[in-house]
């Protein structure tokens, strides 16, 4: 009875400290009266005048893929100028939306790969885990005894940079999955080639004249996301740690509140490391804070924003100013000296917001050129003295602020970050791990899930999105799950809603269900596990398929499953469909554009559990869509006979 009362006074103390929706939108109201003050639109504004969006593009059934159009499906035209219907116009469309979303993390490892082909013991960029880069140059039967770690990294560079353009032959990685699964892709005829041919031929099939069948089109939209979780984003993944370090676990704060008042604030965004990394190195040089301090402020304080912000705190502990809908906030707190961004996810707006107060902002990448921002090409070969221009001109903008627009909300909470596989493993192993093989094992947590303590696992990815209530089905399918004994892990800006709520504490434990907070307590960890960035899904992917392995079952009877309540992006179609492929159900609160076409809903709802095992749920009332999930991990439990 004592442990019941401590328990019941913990989850109230809990309560209390959790930040809730409410309280992060009254923040954002008083950033509002910021941009009413000096006559400037936000993304509520934008949102408001685009009200209400186009039905023809909500159902995907819009083609302008031609001249002869645009064309469009209603009640009295079933078919385009050259006969396409419906279902071959969503399928159309939403297969190019794979595609982009495929080449945005594709070409994010591309950069990634070049920065390690370029590496040196000199240069700005050098080897920082060996052992990950041997492990994986065994993998790819590249030579590694006796030679120099630097020419291991460059043929590993170039063979990876192969795998986007290789004339025949499968993704590399494909052979890290299981068996089973390998079978089902070889069988079904969705393994992915080279990367860049899995693109072209999805803009090739989609091109005027080409494939109307609306199930050809979706399994190549399967082969091509496959091309992304097994290919290019799992490239970046792997490179990216390589070069700057296999995350480890950190504790660290998020929300707006770690903006600082005294202090020069550098907010990095996007989703490069390359940037970043060089960014935050050059805020700690000691000349360079010395002359923050004769500038008369305490310091520098580098924060992230979006995926960037993931990448930073599980390598450094650098501190998350907030996620995708927050970007505009933090130039609105009129706190900001510098906001430098890469690529991906990044509001044009933002430029001429930054006029309106004393912000620089600054662009570095040539995929990513917008107007009125200050461009700085960004090359590996001066990256470092790039970056300490950078945080050098921040530092002059400091007495330029306007102390009478200065407002940073105080919210701000704790958060232990950093849980690649690695370290899950290893935690693992620190409780008991009889059967460790060279990959680690997950039966502590198979076991765990066959004994009921956990029901299972759940992937929360995706950004934030004005069409529903910002961070709030996140924020709600959190708690809910907790509360059922399911883990979660979390990437992405998903990950910065449970950081910005508390959930990302240790002590959020006492939120869950009696078995998962006694994993917590025998585990050392928190019931949400930060694992970085959007492109670090496919260590989800590594994670399911370990579990999988360790089980002696496929991927698709697990009980694990992804959901992506307020996904926006292109990315996330690609992502979603690559769960999919991996025989994993995906739960989503946000339409996929395909809605007008009978067929193409049945097919990514129903028809591609034929080819792969998994599919779509789609709810877009986030209460009853954790209802789904928890239904749908107890039914996959059921199958395995637990």
């Amino acid at each position: 009875m004592i442990k019941n009362i401590n328990v019941r006074s913990w989850v109230l103390k809990i309560l209390e400290n959790v930040t809730t929706i409410e309280q992060m939108e009254a923040d954002t109201a008083k950033l509002k009266a910021n941009a009413c003050a000096v006559c400037a639109e936000t993304w509520e504004d934008r949102n408001k005048n685009q009200t209400p969006h186009c039905r023809f593009g909500e159902d995907g059934i819009c083609c302008k893929n031609c001249s002869m159009g645009p064309c469009r499906i209603t009640p009295k035209a079933s078919r385009g100028i050259c006969g396409a219907d419906a279902h071959a116009i969503a399928g159309r469309n939403y297969l190019r939306t794979i595609a982009a979303g495929t080449s945005a993390h594709s070409d994010h490892a591309r950069e990634i790969l070049h920065v390690l082909l370029g590496s040196s013991p000199e240069g700005n960029y050098r080897v920082r885990d060996e052992q990950k880069l041997i492990r994986l140059a065994q993998e790819w039967e590249i030579p590694t005894e006796g030679r120099d770690v630097y020419d291991i990294a460059h043929e590993v560079a170039e063979t990876g940079l192969h795998e986007f353009g290789k004339i025949a032959g499968t993704q590399r990685f494909i052979k890290r999955a299981i068996p089973a699964r390998q079978k089902v892709w070889h069988d079904q005829g969705i393994e992915p080639r080279a990367i860049d041919r899995e693109i072209a031929t999805s803009l090739h099939m989609t091109h005027m004249g080409n494939t109307a069948d609306a199930e050809a089109l979706v399994r190549q939209g399967l082969r091509t996301s496959l091309s992304n979780g097994w290919g290019g984003s799992m490239l970046g993944t792997e490179i990216t740690d390589i070069l700057f370090g296999t995350p480890t676990v950190w504790n660290t704060e998020g929300n707006l509140g770690v903006l600082e008042k005294d202090m020069v604030n550098i907010v990095v965004h996007g989703h490069d490391p390359a940037f970043s990394e060089m960014v935050v190195t050059a805020a700690e040089v000691k000349e360079l804070v010395d002359y923050s301090r004769s500038k008369g402020s305490k310091g520098i304080n580098v924060v992230g924003l979006c995926c960037t912000a993931n990448e930073i705190a599980m390598r450094h502990g650098v501190r998350m100013a907030g996620n995708f809908l927050q970007q505009e906030n933090a130039i609105l707190t009129g706190a900001v000296e510098m906001m430098c961004v890469d690529v991906q996810c990044i509001f044009p707006s933002l430029s001429s917001l930054s006029e309106c107060f004393h912000t620089k902002f600054v662009t570095s990448s040539p995929i990513a050129r917008i107007p009125g921002s200050l461009y700085v090409e960004f090359k590996p070969e001066t990256a470092f003295e790039q970056a300490k221009d950078l945080v050098r001109m921040a530092v002059d903008n400091y007495q330029k602020r306007e102390p009478s627009r200065v407002f940073i909300p105080e919210h701000k909470q704790t958060a232990t970050v950093g849980y690649p596989c690695e370290q899950i493993i290893k935690h693992l192993d620190g409780v008991t791990n009889s059967h460790v093989d060279e990959f680690g094992s997950y039966r502590p947590a198979i076991d765990a899930i066959k004994a009921g303590v956990l029901r299972g696992a759940v992937a929360i990815v995706g950004c934030n999105n004005p069409r529903v209530r910002p961070d709030y089905s996140h924020f709600e399918i959190m708690k809910e799950l907790l509360k059922n004994d399911i883990l979660i892990v979390a990437t992405g800006c998903a990950a910065q809603v449970a950081t910005k709520a508390g959930l990302l504490q240790k002590d959020a434990k006492y939120l869950c269900g009696a078995g998962l907070r006694r994993v917590c307590d025998l585990v050392n960890i928190p019931p949400i596990l930060h694992m970085g960035a959007c492109v670090d899904i496919s260590r989800m992917m590594l994670l399911a398929n370990g579990i999988a392995r360790d089980w002696g079952v496929d991927t698709t009877q697990i009980p694990v499953v992804g959901c992506a309540p307020e996904w926006m992006s292109e990315k996330a179609v690609s992502i979603a469909n690559y769960v999919v492929s991996t025989g994993l159900d995906v739960y989503l609160g946000i339409e996929p554009q395909v809605k007008g076409s009978s067929q193409m809903m049945e097919l990514i709802t129903q028809g591609t559990r034929k080819i792969t095992g998994g599919g779509f749920i789609i709810n877009k009332d986030p209460h009853e869509l954790v209802t789904n999930i928890i239904s749908g991990i107890e039914a996959k439990r059921t199958a395995l006979g637990i």
